[in-house]
């Protein structure tokens, strides 16, 4: 089967969580995985939305949850949700990693500060 551009299924994930919280000492809600490079980016309910920064400044369109037990697919580009391959794994964070995380940087009060 065929996938359109913006989808690799041989790249794996940049990590287990949000690469640029981590290189800035952040934190995420949900993590999404970029199907083209494989850049784990924090939802748009996260504070800093790198996900959805990443696929503007790369132009790569497609994301997939990188949450345990979710499987769907987004398209930015035309704002949708796609029924997608299965990716390179591992398809999730690790189980141990918890949700908000990471542990022990995400601060008192955090519902309040999702988008």
């Amino acid at each position: 089967m065929s996938y359109p551009s913006g989808i690799d299924l041989s790249v794996v994930p940049s990590g287990t969580g949000c690469t640029d919280c981590e290189e800035q000492g952040g934190w995420w809600f949900h993590l999404r995985r970029c199907a083209q490079c494989g850049h784990i980016g924090c939802c748009d309910s996260s504070p800093s939305q790198h996900a959805s920064a990443h696929a503007s400044a790369t132009g790569h369109p497609f994301v997939q949850s990188f949450e345990p037990g979710e499987e769907w697919f987004w398209n930015y580009a035309t704002e949708e949700y796609y029924e997608g391959p299965m990716l390179a794994p591992p398809n999730h964070h690790p189980l141990s990693q918890p949700v908000p995380g990471p542990a022990g940087r995400v601060p008192a009060g955090w519902e309040r500060r999702l988008h």
